[in-house]
């Protein structure tokens, strides 16, 4: 199920989608006078994609944003201790699984009964339609269930690259004018607007600049730190033998700072990827940050679509800064992110470059 989910086809008719929440959300970001908070933002951004490009669900923006704040409830208490007390973030995270359930079911009921004016099968059609290919039809909890792992899966690893790919173009602006070079040279920006019609799947994925700071972004600040394993068959490794039926770990991060393949491995150079070096194509197990075997993550390449789109709209349509003196240090936990979230402030561009007021600057201005 999930192979058609994220096929190529899938992707092609989830991209202007994508694209056109990850506008109204830059546009939002710009008429806002005050500096924002990225990390907050962008799990904002991620959770909508989810509800609106994944799962098809026509939820109006204020009762989006009560079920994001329920759905932030249950992501922080999910890994709590499971000591059931009227205070407890276990008690806490349960009472927000439940709302979020009935939010979740009042959503799909009326998915089910309005198929009017779809013009593309999203994630949640495609679950629905496998299971009556298979002669089962998915009861409402199983439908429950699979809508909540495809919002876990699209949201706090993506949010956390999002705001890294944010912080690495505001302290590499050579970075963001090279994208800018390149959208250019592939007639996608053209006097400061995106072509309109320009931006296709296979467009995109010929952008290999735009490639490589992706990649470099997941290799620096991979997100989660590492995953689990069990042992299917004793091995040795170093000397040890590895008994079958153990857990194992394996480390990402760590993985991505020891790999020899990686030269000057603190510093971000996208160029590292780029066909002259291609440090990832030496080995097959020196870059993973989306895991590696045959458990690897089924969503890597909704993720990199969804950065990539991001990293288009963020060098075509906006200028932004950083909004406090300097680079806040960086959290491990429970995903890789800003201690401070990343206070940036962003102001909108017309198609000249030139900066688009607020309506309060407009006023504050008519008045000098």
């Amino acid at each position: 199920v999930f192979s058609k989910i994220f096929s190529h086809e899938a992707l092609e008719s989830y991209l202007p989608k994508i694209q056109l929440v990850i506008k109204d959300t830059l546009r939002a970001w710009s008429s806002n006078p005050e500096s924002i908070n990225v990390y907050h933002e962008t799990q904002k951004l991620t959770f909508r994609m989810a509800i609106r490009v994944l799962l098809g669900f026509r939820i109006p923006d204020e009762e989006l944003n009560r079920l994001f704040e329920v759905y932030q409830q249950f992501v922080e208490n999910v890994f709590s201790l499971p000591v059931d007390l009227p205070f407890s973030g276990y008690r806490r995270g349960i009472r927000a699984r439940e709302t979020l359930q009935k939010g979740l079911e009042k959503a799909i009921q009326e998915k089910l009964q309005n198929t009017q004016g779809k013009d593309y099968a999203d994630a949640l059609d495609i679950l629905i339609e496998s299971g009556k290919e298979h002669g089962k039809e998915l009861t409402m909890q199983e439908l429950k269930d699979g809508t909540l792992e495809l919002i876990f899966a699209a949201y706090a690893t993506t949010a956390s690259a999002s705001t890294s790919l944010i912080m690495q173009l505001l302290k590499h602006p050579r970075v963001l004018e090279k994208l800018r070079e390149e959208l250019r040279s592939k007639g996608i920006l053209h006097n400061g607007c995106i072509c309109e019609g320009s931006l296709r799947l296979d467009t995109i994925n010929s952008l290999h600049y735009l490639d490589c700071v992706i990649k470099e972004v997941l290799r620096l600040f991979t997100p989660i730190s590492g995953g689990y394993r069990t042992v299917l068959q004793t091995f040795e490794l170093d000397g040890f033998q590895i008994p079958k039926g153990w857990s194992v770990m394996y480390s990402i991060r760590d993985t991505h700072d020891t790999a020899p393949v990686f030269k000057d491995v603190d510093v971000f150079d996208p160029d590292r990827f780029g066909q002259g070096r291609s440090e990832d194509k030496d080995g097959r197990f020196h870059y993973l940050p989306f895991g590696g075997g045959v458990r690897t993550c089924l969503g890597k390449h909704l993720a990199k679509l969804f950065l990539k789109a991001l990293a288009i709209e963020l060098a075509s349509t906006s200028r932004f800064e950083l909004a406090t003196r300097t680079f806040p240090k960086i959290t491990l936990v429970p995903v890789v992110h800003p201690v401070d979230g990343l206070k940036v402030k962003f102001f909108g561009l017309d198609s000249n470059q030139n900066e688009i007021l607020t309506g309060t600057d407009a006023m504050l201005g008519a008045t000098v």
